[in-house]
């Protein structure tokens, strides 16, 4: 688990990296961090547009640990910036509109059930999900699911959409993996950083 100062340092580590890229082109290293930044952690690192209701802007990230923290927050902070298929690239002129979340994850760990029992081992507002099968992978985030109000079924089938599968995939084969993941957010375009408990959302 990452201190609360820990997680505000990795949104504004996410922010810079999206700075020095988009408006000066430059890499940005993640110097001078605390140890828990050396240590290799899944990250994900989402940008929402700040309206009336945010609007999602891009999301990256990678799930497993192969990646120090500081520097998988970096990649991915770009990558959602720039390379995420969904939406044309983040402008520089955006940046200040944007309200940054970084995800760091645990390590996914397959689910051992039989498929029919696969909704009663997910438990909302902790766990996030990977279903794959072949060549095909998606990943949903906890918070995807209690922001958009599904329940273990749906969250299911969800994530098996997002693999480019059918959507009962998980009832036939696929394999399901959960993880958790500890939230840090923007409150607003680059100020104050909370800690997200998703349970209480």
């Amino acid at each position: 688990m990452l201190t609360k100062q820990e997680g505000e340092l990795a949104v504004r580590l996410a922010r810079k990296a999206i700075e020095e890229c988009l408006k000066n082109g430059k890499k940005t290293s993640p110097d001078n961090l605390p140890k828990v930044f050396k240590e290799k952690r899944g990250v994900f690192v989402t940008l929402n547009k700040k309206k009336e209701h945010k609007e999602l802007r891009g999301c990256i990230g990678r799930p497993y640990p192969v990646l120090p923290l500081g520097e998988a927050i970096i990649v991915s902070a770009i990558n959602a910036a720039r390379d995420d298929p969904r939406f044309n690239s983040v402008k520089p002129e955006e940046i200040e509109d944007l309200v940054i979340e970084v995800t760091v994850l645990t390590v996914p760990k397959k689910i051992k059930a039989k498929p029919k029992d696969l909704p009663d081992k997910i438990v909302i507002g902790r766990d996030g999900l990977i279903v794959a099968t072949g060549a095909c992978s998606g990943l949903l985030l906890p918070q995807v699911a209690v922001e958009h109000g599904f329940d273990c079924t749906e969250f299911l089938c969800q994530t098996c959409m997002k693999a480019g599968l059918m959507p009962d995939a998980w009832l036939n084969g696929a394999d399901v993996y959960s993880f958790e993941g500890q939230i840090f957010e923007e409150v607003e375009p680059g100020g104050e950083v909370r800690e997200k408990d998703i349970k209480c959302e």
